[in-house]
């Protein structure tokens, strides 16, 4: 470092003479103060103004960054105490240094000769002096000096060592290429050294070429290392890529050395983030399919690497996914997810697991591999990314899981979290309960007994116009409001949780169909109740209702002509008008919701649909006909729309439900009509209804439907 520190005597001359200059300086008004008498009375030990027992060293450490210390030095004359003499010398002789030496001690302490005294400490060490503070830059330059030239020195070794290790990569001999492999290797570890090894296609094919040709291990590590090493580069990337290495990577992955599969799956993975076309050259090697094995080892470190891989690999890519399902990744993932607990690892496995929940053919498998269960282990953990990869995943499960049994726990988690304010958590917990509760009376029941009522019309009223969680929750309400023992229960659960505004609300404008498709449904289910009937008409169903039914029927019929099917937001308009239809044809039970209905003009609606080319809609039609029919008055509105024809022909439909709501219809407007009308009608009936099974006529005319009919006008 001679050179080095010659380059600096300029500057260190000049610095000396700044700090002789200033020594002087503050020296010379010391002087001053100590002839004074007032200031020698602040020095104890001094005992007269000319003593000359005591001497004054200006030093060059400062307490702080401002004002100069006085180290007093107290020189004994009397030579006869040896142990005086000898303290006095050691004193003194650490100011013996000419200030340049004591700089460059400073600076370059490593240039003292042996025996040289070193840069004398601070009585503080928590502050530094002035010199040493001057020192750090340089230290700092000098530091950065030598790296640069180690730097230049790596980067000149490496460039004439390549081109010899490239030919000796390629040798015969197995001891020559594992030597030079070793090599190369400890050539990696330095940056200089590295990046002129990614500027030689030559050299990174040759290292490709040792680790497939391998005959030992050890050499097929040292290779893969080397790889490792260069994929920290976006220039080693493209090399790797151009120079075939991701086959090679790829079958070093059926490698029984642990250190050799961790190398490779790390590159593959450094290759897959960041160089283009590694994805489909990974795919091509078949990857995948010495990939998804590995997900039996049982580093969890390891396997986090790999299943990222699985990820980036099966993302957006519908063939991936298969052959993963083929490879038994499925049962693999969801072990993982069952029996580890690194977060790293369960939330990359999460990823994998989410992607394949999209796939038609992953989800039975996942399904069946007990993945609901396993996912919703981590439903309650503290790390908020697994739990909304799992949220995601189960929710896309879920469709396929209607039938899955031992999911208690799960839906009573579910039911918890719909108390988050986290708008994901809230759609992915709604979404889940509505496909579980979806024709699955046990899980309807469940979720009912365990206040599952109450939570979702809290979140219907959190959700206000978030149609991804108003359309769930719902769904989910629909469903325990029908069908499974506590049906009724749920029903009135919903009017006691002052429920009933804020279904009834979602029916307002702006219309989301989704939204109002299911809550049409629900307020059918509501209305089984009687005492939901009232609740509903004071909340303004009704209007609503025929509201939503006029504009459903007006836009079906504008495309009637086209023949084609009116779609919004995804669902059929006709769909509407069953709802609707079916909605009104419950709450017409009730006398008095009855006669808002028939009020509104609604009749010839109804019987205009009685030609619906829709069955659904026609049994519905029928039905909501015969509960307005009770009222003799709505029964001549409904015989003055001519409503008798319709009714005639559906009376021989292969649905049972459409021809008895159309005898029983047709029963009640025929009251007034003449003896040979009622006759004609009762053949008709008997031949279209009763043909098989005449006794069944009798039992008809004794039931509910009928009651308010004088049956005697038929005999």
């Amino acid at each position: 470092m001679r050179f080095f520190h010659s380059g600096f005597e300029q500057w260190l001359k000049h610095q000396e003479i700044l700090i002789a200059a200033e020594a002087s300086s503050s020296f010379s008004s010391q002087v001053n103060m100590h002839n004074d008498d007032k200031y020698l009375g602040k020095f104890p030990g001094q005992v007269g103004r000319h003593s000359s027992s005591t001497c004054l060293v200006q030093s060059l450490y400062y307490n702080d960054g401002f004002a100069p210390t006085l180290i007093n030095i107290q020189i004994q004359k009397n030579k006869n105490k040896k142990t005086n003499k000898h303290k006095d010398t050691d004193s003194c002789s650490q100011y013996s240094l000419t200030r340049a030496q004591r700089v460059r001690a400073a600076m370059f302490p490593e240039t003292l000769v042996e025996g040289e005294a070193a840069m004398p400490t601070q009585p503080d060490p928590s502050q530094q002096s002035n010199v040493q503070r001057l020192a750090e830059p340089s230290q700092l330059l000098k530091t950065a000096i030598v790296h640069l030239i180690n730097y230049q020195d790596d980067a000149e070794l490496a460039t004439r060592a390549v081109p010899e290790l490239t030919k000796l990569l390629a040798d015969e001999d197995p001891v020559v290429v594992n030597k030079a492999a070793m090599i190369v290797n400890q050539l990696t570890r330095k940056e200089a050294s590295r990046r002129v090894l990614v500027q030689s296609p030559t050299m990174v094919g040759a290292v490709v070429r040792a680790m497939t040709t391998a005959v030992d291990m050890e050499t097929a590590r040292c290779a893969a290392s080397v790889l490792h090493s260069l994929s920290h580069q976006r220039e080693g990337l493209l090399a790797i890529f151009k120079s075939g290495g991701i086959p090679a990577l790829v079958r070093m992955l059926s490698s029984p050395v642990e250190s050799v599969l961790f190398y490779a799956i790390t590159t593959l993975h450094n290759l897959l983030l960041h160089q283009e076309g590694a994805k489909m050259a990974v795919r091509l090697a078949d990857g995948l399919q010495r990939m998804v094995p590995l997900l039996k080892k049982s580093n969890p470190k390891f396997l986090a690497i790999t299943t990222d891989c699985l990820q980036l690999l099966s993302y957006g890519n519908q063939e991936s996914k298969l052959i993963i399902l083929a490879n038994g990744g499925p049962e693999g993932l969801v072990f993982i997810i069952r029996n580890y607990n690194y977060e790293k690892l369960l939330w990359t496995t999460s990823r994998v697991l989410k992607v394949l929940s999209v796939c038609p053919s992953n989800k039975p498998a996942i399904v069946e591999a007990g993945g609901m269960q396993a996912l919703g282990q981590h439903l309650t953990g503290s790390s908020q990314r697994l739990i909304q990869n799992c949220l995601w995943t189960l929710r896309n499960l879920s469709d396929a899981a209607t039938k899955q049994e031992g999911l208690d726990g799960l839906l009573q988690i579910l039911v918890a979290q719909l108390g988050s304010d986290d708008v994901n958590m809230l759609t992915c917990a709604t979404g889940i309960l509505s496909n579980l509760t979806c024709n699955n009376s046990y899980n309807k029941t469940l979720v009912t007994q365990c206040g599952g009522v109450e939570a979702l019309i809290h979140a219907v009223l959190r959700a206000g116009e978030k149609e991804d969680v108003a359309e769930p929750a719902v769904c989910a309400l629909r469903h325990l409001t029908s069908r499974h023992q506590d049906a009724e229960l749920a029903q009135n659960a919903v009017r006691l949780h002052y429920g009933i505004p804020a279904v009834v609300k979602l029916l307002g404008q702006p219309h989301y169909w989704p939204v109002v498709k299911a809550t049409v449904g629900l307020i059918r289910n509501l209305a089984l109740c009687p005492a939901n009937q009232a609740p509903l008409r004071e909340a303004g169903a009704i209007p609503r209702l025929v509201n939503l039914l006029l504009k459903a029927h007006q836009d079906t019929q504008r495309h009637a002509s086209a023949s084609q099917q009116t779609y919004q937001d995804g669902v059929r308009m006709e769909e509407i008008v069953e709802g609707c239809t079916g909605a009104l044809h419950i709450l017409a039970r009730d006398p008095i919701n009855r006669g808002e209905i028939a009020s509104m003009q609604t009749i010839p609606l109804f019987v205009q649909l009685l030609y619906s080319y829709v069955e659904n809609v026609k049994r519905v039609s029928a039905g909501v006909l015969c509960e307005l029919a009770l009222d003799k008055q709505s029964a001549e509105l409904i015989d003055a729309e001519g409503a008798s024809a319709p009714l005639m022909e559906l009376l021989h439909s292969s649905n049972e439900g459409i021809a008895t709501y159309a005898a029983a219809v047709l029963f009640r407007i025929s009251e007034d009509k003449s003896s040979d009308y009622r006759k004609r009608v009762s053949v008709e009936l008997t031949h279209s209804l009763f043909k098989h099974d005449p006794s069944a006529w009798e039992m008809l005319l004794g039931c509910s439907i009928f009651q308010h009919l004088n049956i005697n006008m038929f005999i």
